[in-house]
């Protein structure tokens, strides 16, 4: 039935065709949906609010108070006009309509501004098909007698799909395959079935990118399905004002509080701050930079640090996808005694897995993710499921109150070659995600197995321990060993260098009248080559040579030999070699002195770890985990190929000869 009315208004689009192209239709018919939709709730107190609101004129009271409290309505309408006596006026009709619009209180008249609605009516107006599109909506009935909330949910989230396909270019922008979804909220409401399933519970949902609220709609849905006497509380948040417009009218019509939608940056203009919530899910942009939030983003992160959202760290700047994280993560609820809690799902890109090396931002922000167990499990999506993108996709699974066998561990899904392809592509979604692959994915994550794999049935489910995520990157260190044999071309080089080239001509000479001196001597010690190269630079006249003017010559003239002798510093050790400095990975499990010794001394004897420098860091490497090895084909089939092909060629070249 709510699949039919929504087809049933689509047809109202028919009016549009000539002065509108097919994907601006929804332009005209999402607005006027919700604006009949909120006509037919107000209608039965049209006339006491009306009188009502009279009254209160000269008052000191905010009426807008007072009548959301006596006629117990989230939002009002103070205008005479209604659909039906907007019909009656032809000739007034795109006055009588703004005013209508002007007249709601402020909490639903916001959303006709992000539909942009004066400058709607005026090209209606122009085309002369206003007064038609409000005469076809008058006829339509969607009192909520007649349509229920539910119904009347069900038909808007159709007609956001219609205009979503319509809009085929842009339709990533703001709507995520609803197949995504319900993956999604399959997966966040499965640990909970017995909670949810109580008369009356009573659950808050999160989306701070909440676009036009299919994913809180898909929340919402499943959870009165499974529940019917069950209350969702909706919350979200968006920054693209029209998007704002349909979200927050698809909250309007399923009875949702109005004010629990917020228009503004996420990032910078926290409109939930200090709440917390029982589900959270979303599915931000993919590596667009932060830039314009980047200032009041560090601000938090180095003032409030851990009392605010991204004391974890901060990614780097051409991708604002995991302070999104950050975000859901400070809106999780508390666990108390071992109770409450939350549990979140994000769609990321394949960067937040492993972007940033041990001590970066992104790095230091998985560890405390890990490392605090939260992140419960990571599913691989397949690639093209998305309209705007083709990438790699998956979704992290989080939960602050795990159940005691997935306590410490991680679970990663590789469902990457589960999908349907659809028949027509929708941008770059090209597959989908059939009901029997979001079964299959549940029931991976609830049996929760370690699987090893064949080639023949390669694993799809694997299980760690948090900390074979993490890693500590060591630096190793050779000593310095340098030999010292003065050209012509190696004093042009030090002659060159920044610090000496700006020194004035008399001292540039003097420092090659004393190089010259060394021309054709070796040295291996470099103790020794500074004592003679002091005394050269005294001799040309530089009567006190400064230790930053002779670094930076004996280190332009040394080169390498593993044969000279060890340069070591004031305490007797070794002084370090940059240019032989090298790193390692040792994994978090394995002990590191155990780890040099195997893998590093037995090839270079005389490195050594300089500690001071070490850092952990954590990283997801996904695909390598469930890598499979495919060998190559054999020489022999290929050359079978070929010679087929070699065949094929000259039969042809024959025919074009002939």
């Amino acid at each position: 039935m709510a699949k039919t009315n929504a087809d049933l208004i689509w047809n109202i689009a028919n009016l549009l065709r000539g002065p509108y192209q097919p994907n601006q239709y929804g332009d005209v018919i999402l607005p006027f949906t919700i604006l009949r939709r909120l006509d037919c709730i107000l209608e039965p107190t049209k006339d006491q609010v009306l009188a009502e609101y009279k009254k209160l004129q000269g008052l000191k009271v905010d009426p807008g108070v007072v009548l959301k409290t006596k006629f117990k309505l989230p939002f009002y309408n103070t205008s005479r006009w209604t659909f039906a006596s907007l019909v009656s006026d032809p000739e007034g009709v795109a006055d009588n309509l703004i005013d209508y619009i002007e007249q709601f209180s402020p909490n639903v008249r916001d959303v006709f501004e992000g539909f942009r609605m004066p400058d709607l009516l005026a090209d209606l107006q122009k085309s002369d098909r206003l007064y038609l599109i409000v005469k076809e909506f008058a006829a339509v009935d969607l009192h909520p007698k007649v349509v229920s909330g539910h119904d009347m949910g069900y038909i808007f989230e159709e007609l956001i799909r219609k205009f979503a396909e319509s809009n085929n270019a842009q339709a990533g922008d703001h709507f995520t395959p609803r197949e995504v979804i319900a993956l999604m909220v399959d997966i966040l409401f499965h640990t909970a079935d017995d909670a949810l399933t109580k008369p009356g519970t009573v659950r808050t949902i999160y989306d701070p990118a909440a676009g036009t609220g299919g994913m809180l709609s898909t929340a919402y849905d499943h959870l009165v399905e499974m529940n019917h006497s069950a209350r969702p509380v909706l919350y979200g948040q968006e920054i693209n004002p029209r998007s704002y417009a349909m979200c927050k009218s698809d909250m309007i019509i399923k009875g949702q509080d109005v004010d629990n939608i917020y228009l503004g940056d996420t990032l910078t203009d926290d409109g939930q701050s200090g709440r917390h919530f029982d589900y959270l899910l979303s599915n931000p942009p993919f590596g667009v930079e932060w830039k314009t939030q980047q200032k009041t983003v560090t601000d938090e992160h180095e003032q409030r640090g851990f009392a605010g959202r991204f004391g974890p760290g901060l990614p780097r700047v051409s991708d604002g996808s995991l302070l999104f994280l950050l975000h859901l993560i400070s809106k999780m609820q508390p666990v108390k005694n071992g109770q409450g809690g939350s549990r979140l799902a994000i769609v990321l890109n394949g960067s937040p897995l492993f972007t940033g090396g041990a001590g970066s931002g992104e790095s230091n922000i998985r560890q405390w993710i890990i490392e605090n167990d939260l992140l419960d499990a990571i599913i691989a999506l397949p690639t093209d499921m998305f309209y705007n993108t083709g990438i790699s996709t998956y979704i992290w699974i989080l939960d602050n109150n795990k159940p005691e066998q997935r306590r410490g561990k991680v679970q990663l899904i590789n469902a990457v070659d589960m999908f349907g392809k659809m028949r027509k592509a929708l941008g770059s979604k090209r597959k989908y995600l059939r009901p029997e692959d979001i079964e299959r994915i549940c029931k991976l994550y609830d049996r929760y197995r370690n699987e090893k794999g064949t080639d023949t049935h390669p694993a799809r489910s694997k299980v760690f321990r948090g900390e074979e995520f993490g890693y500590v990157t060591i630096t190793v260190e050779r000593p310095l060993q340098l030999r010292f044999e003065p050209t012509e071309d190696g004093i042009e080089q030090v002659l060159s260098q920044k610090s000496i080239a700006k020194l004035n001509d008399g001292e540039r000479a003097a420092i090659r009248k004393a190089l010259k001196t060394l021309l054709g001597w070796t040295w291996t010690d470099r103790d020794t080559f500074v004592e003679e190269l002091k005394g050269a630079l005294r001799d040309s006249g530089i009567s006190r040579p400064g230790a930053p003017l002779v670094k930076t010559i004996w280190s332009t003239l040394g080169e390498h030999d593993p044969e000279a002798d060890i340069v070591t510093n004031a305490k007797g050790g070794p002084e370090p070699d940059p240019a032989l400095r090298d790193t390692e990975n040792v994994p978090l499990t394995e002990d590191i002195e155990e780890y040099f010794a195997r893998e590093v001394l037995p090839h270079l004897p005389e490195a050594w770890i300089d500690h001071d420098k070490t850092k952990i860091g954590y990283e997801i490497p996904f695909t390598r985990h469930f890598y499979r090895y495919v060998p190559p084909r054999p020489l022999e089939d290929i050359q079978k190929d070929l010679r087929g092909l070699v065949t094929e060629i000259q039969a042809m070249l024959m025919e074009v000869g002939a």
